[in-house]
């Protein structure tokens, strides 16, 4: 990122330069100025104004020198910034489920803010790492000895650096890991605030992230306790060296082997040191808590995604807007084998058909694989071993884009955004003609309650939509779904979260969508599972029954047992 920047570094890198030339100018001036305006026949006058011309020239490229860091700075933020987002939403569910919301959250924002601040320093650093060099080197030729006593403690400032940037190295990363922590805390806490309260769990999660502030506190105090004993060594021995200078300066004067003016530059010359090796602490700080902030950026960016698309994808023959008129929304599985990180197989040589324009329900017990289904058609998984066939070709063989726009789902969970009614319908297709949005709106049976709505299709959701119902929710998903005209709609679970006594509007919209297109049902409720011209029901890992509803009722005693066991279960609606 900092290579892609090279131009605007190098611009001011150079401005850096040039304000050093000028800035170790001006104590030149003044040894001019007092040599021989005042003690001499000189001008004083010229002499001044000089001085003042050089001021002037080292403010503005003090300012010229900022501006160019800051930009550079922001630039190398934005591009990371991008890169990581995109990284991220490239990234595969299984890292997304192993990694934290808060913690990718302060990578993204706290990690990616430590580099920034740090590439902003660079013009900076470079410009007093020159004042340095050509400071020390104008000094040993003005006055050798002098310059060695005032220089004599720059090597143990140097020593003192390198085991400062030890020292507090582990103490930064403390800090960004703790950090992290600390975004998660918050994050979750927000994100399930109504949990929280309704569990009255306030106190509990006050205490957590009271824990979580208190590892930050640790950490953050540990590398101020390093800085306290460090820094304020690093900005004494240069000033020693001052004291030094003062004390044979004058009597170098005082013997005539030096001038007024020579020592009074001399001693600029010194000041002129004193400030850059003084943000040394600083510079090195800064270096470690973007090295730390690196380090976790870079292992989000070299994290290569488990699911990628094909070089040379195979392109799926056009559909027409049904899916039954044209043949296409062919699903098989063909002997998949499929487990969750390192846990037990929870798809065992599962055979599988679903034909254009069926309707099925996939039934079974809890953790019995039906919403595994639903995760491996659209690629966000894949099996271990088996194929998964759309229309007679490997999902594997698909660009990814390609074939998510071909299967359509609507998650257990329905997440809406804070946007208005048609943004969230048009999420994937913002493009999307009004009349197509109302289309799906009508065939997903929402038209009618979003008409009701203050502003009709431009009324402004809440956050996650809560300000509607959990049948209202689920309807606005399922338009959302069916816009991309899709040869499969996978409706996972969608009315577990429903109230029984809403959930005809759910059956409603379901019932619009059979013999549409390609549904797959997955459901526990009866009135839900009947809709269905077929139930494949699972069991170990595999089918274990075909057949309606009623017909599996009556003649496969397990399947009686997990929907009676699904009756028995709470709601969460």
């Amino acid at each position: 990122m900092i290579r892609a920047e090279r131009r605007g570094l190098i611009l001011g890198v150079t401005i850096a330069l040039g304000w050093t030339l000028v800035k170790v100018t001006i104590p030149w001036l003044v040894r001019v100025g007092i040599d021989r305006g005042i003690d001499g026949d000189g001008s004083l006058l010229l002499a001044t104004l000089a001085i003042i011309g050089a001021g002037v020239i080292s403010g503005s490229l003090t300012g010229l020198r900022r501006y160019w860091g800051f930009r550079n700075a922001r630039r190398v933020e934005r591009r990371l910034r991008d890169e990581l987002f995109t990284h991220l939403l490239g990234l595969d569910f299984g890292f997304h489920d192993e990694n934290k919301t808060g913690d990718l959250m302060s990578r993204a924002s706290t990690d990616i803010q430590q580099i920034q601040n740090f590439v902003m320093m660079l013009p900076v650093t470079f410009g007093n790492f020159i004042t340095i060099i050509a400071a020390s080197v104008l000094l040993l030729v003005t006055e050798p000895t002098l310059a060695l006593l005032a220089l004599i403690g720059l090597p143990l400032v140097n020593v003192l650096g390198m085991r400062y940037s030890q020292r507090v190295h582990p103490a930064m990363v403390g800090v960004q890991n703790e950090s992290a922590e600390l975004a998660t805390v918050v994050e979750e806490t927000v994100a399930g605030i109504r949990v929280v309260k309704g569990f009255g769990s306030e106190d509990l999660f006050a205490r957590r992230l009271a824990v979580e502030a208190a590892d930050v506190r640790h950490w953050a105090y540990t590398a101020s306790t390093i800085r306290s004993k460090f820094l304020p060594a690093i900005e004494l021995l240069p000033n020693l060296g001052l004291v030094l200078v003062l004390a044979r300066g004058g009597h170098l004067v005082l013997d005539g082997r030096m001038t007024i003016g020579e020592l009074i530059s001399f001693n600029i010359y010194l000041l002129l040191l004193i400030q850059p090796l003084r943000m040394i602490g600083m510079v090195v700080s800064f270096g470690q808590r973007a090295t730390a902030a690196g380090a976790r950026v870079s292992s989000v960016l070299e994290t290569k995604p488990a699911i990628a698309g094909p070089a040379d994808p195979t392109i799926l023959a056009e559909p027409g807007v049904l899916a039954d008129e044209t043949g296409v929304g062919r699903v098989q599985f063909r002997g998949v084998f499929f487990r969750y990180g390192s846990g037990a197989p929870v798809l065992t040589n599962l055979d599988l058909e679903v034909e254009a324009g069926e309707t099925i329900a996939i039934v079974g017990a809890t953790g019995s694989g039906k919403s595994t289904i639903a995760r491996l058609l659209p690629r966000f998984y894949d099996p271990f071993e088996g194929q998964i066939l759309l229309d007679g070709v490997d999902i594997r063989e698909l660009a990814l884009p390609a074939l998510r726009r071909a299967v359509g789902i609507v998650f257990e969970e329905t997440f809406l955004f804070s946007a208005s009614v048609r943004d969230n319908i048009a999420f994937a297709h913002p493009d999307a003609p009004r009349e197509d949005i109302r289309r799906v709106a009508v065939l997903a049976g929402a038209d009618e309650f979003i008409s009701e709505l203050s502003d009709g299709y431009d009324t402004l959701l809440g956050e996650r939509g809560y300000s509607l119902s959990g049948g209202q929710r689920q309807r606005l998903a399922i338009a959302r779904a069916l816009l991309g005209e899709p040869r499969v709609v996978i409706l996972d679970d969608a009315t577990s979260a429903v109230d029984p006594t809403k959930e005809h509007e759910i059956r409603d919209a379901l019932s619009a969508l059979t013999g549409q297109r390609t549904t797959i049902v997955i459901a526990h409720r009866p009135a839900t599972i009947a809709l269905a011209d077929r139930v494949a029901f699972l069991d170990g890992g595999r089918v274990a029954a075909e057949g309606r509803h009623d017909e599996l009722l009556a003649t496969n005693q397990r399947y009686r047992q997990v929907l009676a066991a699904a009756a028995t279960e709470p709601e969460e609606g």
